[in-house]
């Protein structure tokens, strides 16, 4: 069993519970984060009952043997993390729209942008200020004067803006301008950078690394809450397969099965897996029809003349279409979760 300390529990708290732990013959191990204190119990034969630990003063909650991920994990159908951001909540019904380019590549190419993704009924604009690829040679995004370009784009829209930072020396960078700070699905498994992203006072948008399981991405996730770090957002961009069709396949599976795993919210990147303009629309509305709390999709107003993943970008135009179908949909889905309850 796990049990999971409640912030601001005391020392006399945390002894109360390993003296019950030492009373039933069993071992207490205490695995302290720098804002998260878990008590491990081992050497139990049969069940815990965990409302023997639930009631003593500090103890959050009591998670049963087996669960990896205490902090993450669901505890009951209407337990659900609701994140405020610029104005809108991401989780609890409905559908958060994160839209922009790929790649911040210029001032103008970024404004214009922006003020699209406003009229479309965004509710954040994306946008990459530090680009991690796959060739040295490709375009590795402005760093530093992406990150002003992008702040501005925030002043003149009132979006809040989301980009990802690719590494630990680049972390405190991103979160001193961004509104949220992604993490790809190649720093999934930067445990170190997971540990710092706990310490920040941002929401962190994690994405499912290419070859990650469901459990591998909700123990990543962890490593965050661990740190006291209780704003993550969870986000499928596709796995990779033997598929030739698409960029990647996008697993839709894992939108239901992590929401019934975790009370945090979901959501899904179809430009990424899809890799093509004409399938991002039909995988998003999916995405939300299977129950996503959010997507993230790529827009660009010239995507021929784009320096990153022009491919996969959709226009303003179909932006502001999608999105209204997506409210749509979110609608639906919305009424037949609440008929079933």
């Amino acid at each position: 069993m796990l049990i999971v300390m409640k912030k601001g529990s005391t020392r006399e708290d945390l002894a109360r519970v390993a003296g019950l732990v030492e009373g039933m013959g069993l071992t207490p191990h205490v695995l302290q984060g720098s804002a998260q204190t878990i008590v491990e119990v081992t050497g139990q034969t049969a069940p815990l009952d965990p409302g023997s630990f639930e009631s003593l003063p500090g103890v959050a909650r009591a998670v049963p043997a087996g669960g990896a991920f205490p902090l993450a994990a669901r505890q009951s159908p209407a337990h659900e993390t609701r994140i405020a951001l610029g104005g809108r909540t991401i989780g609890g019904g409905g559908v958060f729209v994160m839209a922009g380019p790929c790649a911040v590549e210029s001032e103008e190419q970024l404004l214009r942008t922006a003020h699209r993704v406003k009229e479309a009924g965004a509710d954040a604009l994306r946008g990459g200020a530090f680009k991690p690829r796959s060739s040295p040679y490709h375009f590795q995004g402005l760093g530093l004067e992406g990150l002003r370009i992008l702040a501005r784009a925030r002043e003149e829209t009132g979006l809040p803006i989301v980009t990802e930072a690719v590494g630990e020396a680049s972390l405190e960078l991103v979160a001193e301008h961004a509104d949220v700070v992604q993490i790809g699905a190649r720093n999934m498994r930067n445990y170190e950078m997971l540990k710092r992203a706990g310490r920040l006072k941002k929401p962190i948008f994690l994405k499912r690394g290419m070859s990650a399981t469901l459990e591998d991405l909700l123990l990543s996730a962890e490593y965050v809450l661990n740190e006291g770090n209780d704003q993550v957002l969870l986000c499928e961009r596709g796995i990779r397969t033997f598929s030739q069709h698409s960029r990647f396949t996008l697993d839709l599976s894992i939108v239901p099965a992590l929401r019934e795993a975790t009370h945090l919210p979901v959501f899904v990147d179809p430009s990424h897996a899809t890799g093509y303009r004409d399938r991002v629309a039909p995988m998003a509305a999916a995405a939300v029809a299977a129950g996503a709390d959010g997507v993230m999709l790529e827009v660009h107003p010239a995507p021929e003349s784009s320096l990153s993943d022009g491919r996969q970008a959709l226009l303003p135009a179909q932006l502001a279409d999608l999105v209204a179908r997506l409210r749509d949909i979110a609608a639906i889905a919305r009424h037949r979760t609440e008929a079933v309850r």
